[in-house]
């Protein structure tokens, strides 16, 4: 029997954590992971603060600033956070919004209470969780002909909201700095922000957003207002594809004050479905109920026109997927009380929503068609070119399923597999050609390093459909040997290897072939990029030798450059033209060891410009990449061809 332990377990074993010390003790529990994401949270509440204003119809402008020491300050012109004291609470309403998790204009019931009847919000944490993750927290409100201040430290403010200055102009200025112990960093990232306030004002016509950066010694500008609203997010998407209709079919629909619709279509010549469906401004990645009523009245109204317009036959019906290749759609609602499926509020289950957008789409994108026969002429034409390329794909499919591709246990005979089978230790190099897979077999660590050499260039999945990519060699050799299937059939617990490397040499032959990979990877197998799972290697571009000195290899022009300022004398310097003139040793020292090699890995951060780079670089149409080389040729100082 185990020692029996003193019980000293009472009612003052218990700890109540007050006020905000929740948010400080499990920061987790509001904002997901403290890495990068989690920083750039903060941003995101404090900007749908003033969203909540612009959709209530009281703000017009909000600018976002990073300042020199990394201090971010949201301003808006709306109404201000409520200066006055809380009858309640006996604190200012402005004290009250940023010291409690449960206050705010988004628990009033609506217009008449004064509140927000439809509001925005990722976690739906606010302000007050910003305020207690940051070391100094600045409150500014603009109200009643005065600028009212209060100055917080880790939550706790150093005095009452007091009156500083006069104005005639109202809003409110939050200005934060993120505690360092509680983030692993506390670097905003611009480019992350400027994909948040893009998509913000596409979402949001007519409101401008403006994004200043003074860090560093080059400002940083922007500004994003489109009074096309989602009609400018489809047309932007779709830059640089040959497309359906001239312009995207948009519509709304407004059923009372509380239930808002925007839907945006339109169709290119590609194979990809495109949708983005949003909720008050969030973007949900795993769909919901307004995604639902869309698909269904997308393929009534498309199988309809077809009848009506003797196309197809009484007993012929296109699918959802034939009448969905190569279409980008927004559907974007508004609504009272919306309802997620989790906090992350990546799928809408309002549902009532469905009926409401079903019945929207029904009847608007139905009206459009019967009004312009000749574009639905052609729509419904490709929908049945669709439809049997997806036989042909199906066919194809169980062609390779017979032969084992997609779902066999047997391995490509070019691949070198690890003896480790636990796929969280694992991971693959890709490697261009036979010679340096030659080399990265002999070189790599057998337990846990598996080797795929490809043969030449992979197919250019951009331009053609599923059943011609399972056709190529090297796209059915990777399929076998991740293990976890393509496209609707992705399955991540198959996957065999937690690490996907791409390993090409550092020329403009490795570069394209490593785009081919990455097409491939973000058409067929995008979770996997998604999720963390690709990276590119990092190889030494030069190995500077000379007497008395360890070999030392330098990974980029900037790194020789420092070399040369560093050392003087005559040096032996080589330049590596590819992977296969390394030995063995060198290649696992420089390129595979995880103790000293770099790998970058590939992310999705902005999935609307990935596919419209995507596009560009391997479309169809040549001239735009040419445009595309001539205006990024100046950031090119050395061309390796």
């Amino acid at each position: 029997m185990p020692e029996k332990i003193v019980n000293n377990y009472d009612a003052n074993s218990l700890k109540a954590l007050k006020g905000l010390e929740p948010v400080r003790e499990h920061p987790g529990m509001y904002i997901g992971p403290t890495d990068e994401k989690g920083l750039h949270c903060l941003v995101r509440e404090v900007i749908d603060n003033s969203i909540d204003e612009a959709l209530a119809g009281f703000c017009d402008t909000i600018n976002v600033t990073i300042t020199a020491d990394g201090t971010c300050i949201v301003k808006d012109n709306g109404r201000g956070i409520p200066t006055g004291i809380n009858k309640e609470e006996g604190i200012s309403g402005v004290e009250l919004a940023l010291t409690n998790l449960n206050a705010g204009g988004k628990f009033g019931g609506g217009n008449k209470a004064g509140g927000y009847k439809i509001s925005s919000g990722l976690h739906g944490v606010g302000v007050s969780c910003v305020n207690a993750l940051s070391d100094t927290l600045i409150a500014e409100v603009c109200q009643n002909g005065h600028i009212h201040r209060q100055v917080y430290h880790c939550g706790v403010p150093e005095e009452p909201l007091k009156i500083v200055g006069d104005t005639e102009e109202t809003g409110t200025s939050i200005a934060f700095h993120p505690d360092a112990t509680m983030f692993e960093t506390i670097e905003f990232n611009y480019e992350t922000l400027k994909t948040l306030l893009r998509e913000l004002s596409y979402l949001n016509k007519g409101l401008t957003l403006t994004l200043s950066d003074y860090r560093g010694e080059k400002e940083r500008h922007d500004t994003f207002c489109y009074e096309g609203g989602v009609v400018h997010f489809i047309n932007d998407i779709n830059k640089g594809k040959n497309t359906l209709f001239e312009e995207p079919v948009y519509f709304e629909e407004n059923e009372g004050d509380d239930k808002f619709l925007e839907v945006a279509i339109q169709y290119n010549d590609g194979y990809q479905e495109q949708i983005f469906p949003f909720s008050n401004n969030i973007r949900q990645p795993d769909g919901g109920t307004h995604l639902d009523g869309f698909k269904a009245a997308l393929t009534k109204v498309i199988n309809d026109a077809g009848k009506r317009l003797n196309i197809l036959k009484e007993n012929d019906k296109l699918s959802g997927e034939d009448v969905r290749e190569g279409i980008t759609a927004v559907v974007s609602v508004k609504i009272a009380d919306a309802q997620y499926e989790s906090q992350t509020k990546s799928k809408l289950c309002s549902t009532y929503v469905r009926g409401f957008v079903q019945k929207a789409v029904i009847d608007k994108f139905g009206t459009y068609l019967e009004e312009h026969p000749a574009q639905t002429r052609e729509l419904v034409m490709r929908c049945i070119t669709a439809q049997r390329a997806r036989d042909a794909a199906r066919m194809a499919r169980e062609e390779t399923r017979r032969k084992g591709v997609l779902e066999s246990t047997k391995l490509p005979g070019k691949l070198a597999d690890c003896s480790d089978k636990r796929p969280e230790l694992c991971e693959i190099y890709i490697v261009e050609g036979d010679s340096a897979g030659g080399t990265a077999k002999q070189g790599r660590d057998r337990r846990f390093q598996a080797i795929l050499p490809l043969r030449g260039k992979i197919l250019n999945v951009e331009k053609v459909r599923i059943h011609r990519a399972l056709e190529n060699e090297e796209i059915k050799a990777m399929i076998t040997a991740f293990g976890c299937g393509i496209q609707e059939n992705f399955d991540e617990s198959k996957l065999r290897y937690d690490r996907i490397i791409i390993m090409t040499d550092a020329d403009v032959d490795g570069s394209h072939i490593r785009i081919l990979l990455l097409t491939f990877f973000f058409r067929y197998m995008r979770p996997l990029v998604e999720k963390g799972h690709v990276y590119a290697a990092q190889p030494p571009l030069y190995k500077v030798s000379a007497k008395g000195m360890k070999d030392l290899y330098l990974y980029d022009d900037k790194a020789l450059e420092e070399f040369r300022a560093n050392h003087q004398g005559k040096f032996e310097l080589q330049r590596y033209k590819g992977l296969g003139e390394m030995n063995k040793e060198q290649l696992w020292e420089t390129t595979m060891d995880p103790a000293q090699r770099t790998l970058v890995r590939i992310n999705v951060q902005d999935a609307v410009e990935a596919d419209r780079m995507f596009a560009l670089l391997m479309g169809e149409q040549p001239e735009l990449r040419r445009q595309f080389i001539e205006e990024n040729a100046k950031l090119v100082d050395e061309l390796d061809v």
